[in-house]
Formats: structure tokens, sequence, C-alpha cells
């Protein structure tokens, strides 16, 4: 190869190596003409077509929004006494301002506790400065350790409740020493110390608490609508009456929009928009009968235990006892007691201790319309004793009778001859007898009440009902749980009040009710089903105004916190139920005979007024074997009813031992303090009571069935 065609080589590979890099300049440049094109474009459509969406977005993002909480509606008795109030207390809240440093937020929580200690009121001693330090949540423990915050930048976080004046004075003098601390007004709950009807009325918890019950009426607060505007920390009501009128005592919410960076740092002024106080609610509860009536449980109870009587020491293993009395035209209820009870003061705080939750577990939830068990630890001991639903035992016997007369099994004259035991099953192999083996004679539908006779029960109504209606296809069963259900046994009472129970109908169980005869039987005398007091209160109203079931009814008004009433509360009918007048006459007849009874004249004799009553004692099962409970209803005056009233103690023995002289005193404490006509009476010229031996008198002497054969 000669030196010419090397040379022409060497400039043709410079020729190519010069248009590779032109090309890959122009490729280069076409490539950035590209980027810069397409970010142009987007930026214009940013601009022109996203821009009014990205500016509402920027501004949302920039303004935080805190709510506060409102200040909750008081609840009154029917003469405006406060049984739950709720009053103002100032809070110190630390807001995280931007730029701040550990040890910023260290030497605020110093300072914090240097003021807590000089002018606060401490009963157990002012808080460290650990627990102020702690109390800041600014993402760090007092040794600087990292730890989550419970709340965002934004937010305040309360810090202490319940300033004193010269803690708030001294804060509101200094605020150069206390950067970020604002007082904010909050509401404190406080239920009086009587503790009047507190199961009734219920109690708060924090909001958040309510997000892992499983309870199902605790669903309303996981409605976001309904919620919508609650505080993760803000107290709400978790039972009674503090839940069921939640919304009405709540009040709204007002706000605080913080304008924030986009570290979430408060970066402009703060504006407020106050919350609405809530209403208050106006009980039918009267503060004096209720107090009387759990008075007077816990006294009887009391009494029972060292009683040395033959009737009065059956109920000497009584520990708990629950009364209802119940307006008869309005069903406004006066009194509703589950004793023993607590003070709910103690839900106070955001947490309980288990150590108080383990005292006061026993007592918080109310037994006159649920299942409580009295205050017995749990194992083979609790086994022995019956919760608050009980049978209702004779009680239920003047619904018996009206029921036959309705089914015209007999008239109100006709006669029944009481042999004492009454034989029933194939070849007459069961019985059932009347209490202490009493035999009664020919007796009418009236006296079968007064004397309570099982026999007649059994005879003239539930085993006629069997005969009538099918026998042991059911049929029996069915038209006996209709009547029950139309006087409000077995079925809720409309109370709306949490976790009611509808009670327990034995008789529609084919394991409890041996056949559809043997059920029929039972029933007709108070077995069979067991209820709530509520649920007796209810049917003792219905009985004494000759039909109309109306619901129970605990609030008469809603007021503003200016006093203003803004809302009252109607009677409501439930069902009203058509008997004919003289088998309501005879019903009424054996049960104002009943009161006029030698033991019960004890406790009623001296009253102005006459009552018309019926006892019962129900048997039941239980580890300890048969135990009877004390059951008792009544209504007054007897010719022109007013006041229903119910009381039940379980193992308390005979009803007219064990449960009628709790009701003697509601009677009388109503007649004192409400008055029949509206108009106190006040109270009663004392009188001797009859003298009554307990050894020798049982009173209605056949409340509860014997033995089945």
């Amino acid at each position: 190869m000669n030196r010419f065609t090397h040379e022409g080589d060497a400039q043709k590979n410079e020729i190519a190596k010069r248009r590779h890099f032109t090309f890959r300049i122009n490729v280069f440049f076409f490539t950035v003409f590209l980027l810069f094109s397409v970010l142009i474009v987007r930026l214009a459509f940013i601009q022109f077509v996203e821009g009014k969406t990205l500016s509402m977005q920027e501004s949302d993002r920039t303004t935080r929004t805190v709510l506060i909480p409102p200040i909750r509606g008081n609840i009154y008795d029917r003469n405006g006494y406060p049984i739950a109030y709720s009053t103002s207390t100032q809070s110190a809240y630390y807001r995280m301002e931007p730029g701040k440093k550990l040890e910023d937020h260290k030497a605020l929580a110093t300072e914090l506790t240097k003021l807590f200690a000089k002018y606060g009121n401490y009963p157990d001693g002012p808080p460290t400065v650990e627990e102020v330090f702690a109390a800041m949540d600014v993402g760090y423990d007092w040794n600087g350790e990292r730890k989550t915050m419970a709340n965002y930048n934004y937010e305040p976080r309360r810090v202490k409740s319940g300033l004193t004046n010269k803690e708030i004075a001294y804060l509101m003098s200094h605020p150069e020493k206390f950067p970020g601390i604002d007082v904010t007004e909050e509401s404190v709950r406080h239920y009086d110390s009587n503790t009047i009807a507190v199961q009734l009325v219920g109690y708060l918890k924090p909001f958040s608490s309510s997000a892992n019950l499983s309870a199902e009426y605790l669903d309303y607060y996981k409605n976001e609508e309904a919620t919508k505007d609650y505080l993760r920390m803000e107290q709400v009501g978790f039972d009674g009456l503090e839940f069921l009128y939640q919304a009405t005592l709540r009040g709204k919410s007002g706000q605080r929009n913080y304008p924030v960076n986009s570290l979430e740092q408060i970066v402009g002024p703060v504006t407020t928009i106050p919350p609405k106080k809530g209403d208050n609610i106006h009980l039918t509860l009267d503060k004096d009968v209720q107090l009387t009536a759990e008075q007077s449980i816990m006294d009887q109870i009391a009494y029972m235990k060292t009683a040395t009587g033959k009737y009065p020491s059956m109920g000497k293993n009584a520990l708990a006892g629950y009364a209802v009395a119940m307006e008869v035209d309005t069903g406004n209820v006066v009194a509703m007691a589950s004793m023993p009870d607590y003070d709910s003061n103690v839900w106070s705080g955001a947490t309980m201790p288990p150590s108080v939750y383990k005292q006061i577990e026993p007592f918080y939830q109310n037994g006159t319309i649920k299942t409580v068990y009295p205050d017995v630890p749990e194992g083979e001991n609790r086994a022995r004793y019956p919760s608050s639903i009980v049978p209702l035992g004779s009680t239920l016997k003047p619904l018996t009778v009206l029921i036959g007369l309705n089914e015209g099994f007999y008239t109100p004259t006709t006669r029944y001859s009481d042999r004492g035991r009454f034989y029933y099953g194939r070849n007459d192999s069961a019985s059932i007898g009347n209490s202490e083996g009493h035999i009664y004679g020919n007796i009418t539908p009236a006296e079968a009440i007064r004397v309570s006779s099982n026999t007649f029960m059994a005879a003239m109504v539930g085993e006629k009902l069997y005969e009538r209606y099918g026998g042991e296809n059911g049929g029996p069963i069915k038209v006996w749980d209709e009547y029950m259900k139309k006087f409000g046994l077995g079925t809720p009472t409309g109370s709306g009040l949490p976790m009611e129970t509808a009670g327990v109908l034995d008789y529609n169980s084919k394991d409890t009710r041996g056949s559809v005869q043997n059920a029929m039987v039972m029933a007709s005398f108070g077995q069979q089903g067991r209820y709530t007091t509520l649920q007796l209160a209810q049917y003792t109203a219905m009985m004494a105004n000759r039909g109309k079931r109306m619901k129970p009814n605990f609030v008469e008004k809603v007021t503003d916190f200016e006093g203003n009433t803004i809302d009252t509360i109607e009677p409501v009918v439930l069902n009203e139920e058509s008997f004919d007048p003289s088998h309501w006459d005879a019903v009424h007849a054996g049960m104002k005979s009943v009161t006029r009874s030698n033991t019960l004249q004890q406790w009623f004799g001296h009253l102005p007024f006459e009552v018309a009553s019926k006892t019962g004692t129900s048997e039941q099962d239980t580890a300890a074997g048969k135990i009877d409970n004390s059951v008792f209803i009544a209504f007054a005056p007897a010719d022109n009813p007013k006041l229903a009233v119910a009381v039940v103690v379980p193992w308390g023995g005979f009803g007219a031992w064990g449960a009628a002289p709790i009701a003697a005193k509601i009677f009388e404490a109503y007649y004192e303090h409400v008055g029949f006509d509206g108009k106190p009476a006040g109270p009663l010229a004392a009188q001797p009571l009859p003298t009554v031996n307990p050894d020798t008198q049982s009173g209605v002497p056949d409340e509860t069935p014997a033995p089945t054969e």
C-alpha cells in the first residue's frame, strides 16, 4: 500500500467521525428541545386548565381546622334539681410553633412545671416535668428518645385541665415565658354525690373508646355523618340517658382554623368559631322518690340479713334489689332503682384504673332492664345466686284471671272448688299445690287473686287453654304468648334504653317446658317466663289503667342553655286492649283485697289512700337448689290509679316480706313529694303500724307453689 492510499483512508475516517459527532449533537439538542416543549405544554396546562383546582387544593392544604368541643347540656329531675351537670373549666393547650428544637420544648415544660407547682391545686402533688413534657407530645421523651406523636403537628395538645385562677392569671400575664400555650374553655361532667338513678342516667367515656367496642348500639359512634365533628378525646354518652339523648345533650363543635406551611407549622393568625352549648333534659324522675326507693331497698336487704322471724329471714341471702315507679296515665317513670349502685363520677377521667373498674363492675349496669348479677365472684358461688331477671310468680295471677274471664272459661261469680292440689298429665301423674298446702274451698276469680290459688290458675286457665287450642300441637303456647306480649311481657317496653332485654320465655323452649301442658300449667301461676322490673311496672300500669300499655318515658321536656323550652315529650300509647268492664272490676277487687291482708297492712295500713296489689314469690333453680325470689306489684289510689310500682328482690323470700315494704315507702314518698293530684301532700303524721308476728303470719300465704309431683 503506498503513502497516498493510506492518507486517503485517514481523511475518510476523520470525515466519518465528524459526521457521527454532528449527528449525536443534533440528536441531543432535539431531545432537549422535545423535553422543554413537553415541560412548557405541561406548565401551560397546569396554569390555564388545572390552575383553579390546584389553587383550591393549595388553600386546603395550608389551612388546618381543629374542632372545639361544646359544653354538654345538663340533666335535671322533674323539679329542676341537677342530677348530671357540666361546668366549664380552663385548660392549657400547647401549639407547636415552627423552628422549635428539643431544648426549647424542654425549657417550656420546665417553666410550666414550676408554674403548676407554685399556683396549682394538687391534692396528690403537682405533675413532674417528665409528665408535663409527655403531655406536650413533641415526638420525643424527656431523655431525647424518639417516640410517635399522638397528634398532628398543627393540633394543640392538652397539657393540663382545671387550671386555677392563679395559674390562668400567670399564663396570661407572662406570654413570653410560655410560647405556644393557649388557655381554652372546656366542659367537665359532674354527677350528684347522692348517686341519683346512676344506672339510668348513664356515664361518659372518650369518643375514641367506641371504636373498639362491639355493642351494637354503639354503632351510632361509627356513623361518620353523625359524628363528623366529634373529637377523638371528647366525652360522649356510653349508657343510659347520656347515650339515649347524646345528640340533644352534646351541642355543636366550634372550630379553630390554623394557617400552616408545607411542614404543617402554624404561620399566621388563628380564626375561631365558638361551639354551641348542648340542650338540657328535664326528667320525669323525682329526686326524693328516687332516693327513697334506693334507700328502702338497701334498708330492707340489711334488715333481712339479721332478721330472726321466719318469713323476714327467708331473704337473708338477698344481695340486690330493683324497683320501678311509673305514672299510670303517662308512662312517666318517677323512680328507677337498681341497687346497690355506685358513684358515676369515677368515669370522669380519660381512663379508669382496672382496680376501680373491678370495684364498680357489679353495679354500673341497670338491673331493672337487663340481666345483672350480684356482687359475687365468678365461679361456683355465683351460680348459687339469681340474676336481676326472675319469674314473676303470683304477680302474674291478675292477668291470668283476666285471660280466663276474656276466654269465657268462667264469669266473675263462678266458684271453683280449691282442694289444695291440681292433678294433670297422663293418668294424673303430675300435680301442683298451693303454698304450704293451703286448701281454700269454693272461691271466685277475685278470691283466687286474694288467696293466690295456684290450683285455680292451673285448672281454670292453664289446663283450659291447653284443651281449647290443640294441646300438644303448640297452639296454647301461641295464644298465651300473644296475651303476654299485649301486656308487655316478653317484648321490648319501648323505652329505647340501650341493651334492654325482652325477657326469657321458657314456655317457648322445648328444652325447659317439658310439654305444652306442663308449660301452660306452670305459666298460669307465674313460672315459665322471666322478665325485667321495668316490664313488670309497665304491665302493672296497664292493669291499673285498664288496658293501655304506655311507653316508659324518662324526659318531660328539653330546654336550651338559657332555659327556653324547645321540646315537650308527650305520652305514647303502644297498644290498647279491650276487656269487659266487669272483668276489670273483678281483677281490681281481688288486688284490693290482697292489700287488706294482715301482713300487708303493717306496711300499707297507715297510708291515707287504698292500694291494690299482688304479692309474688317465684321459685327458681340455682346451684343452691330451689330459691325464692321476692316480687311485688301495686297501684294507687286503688279506685283512681295514678302510680304503679314494681319491686323485685332476688332470693328475697316471700313477696309480702321482702318486696312489699319497699313499695309501701315508694308510694308514701310519691304522695308526700309529688301527690296524686300533682300537689305534694307533705310528710305523713307518724302513726303506729299494726303489730304482726312474723313467725305466725305469712300474709298472703299461698304465693309459691308446693313442689311439683
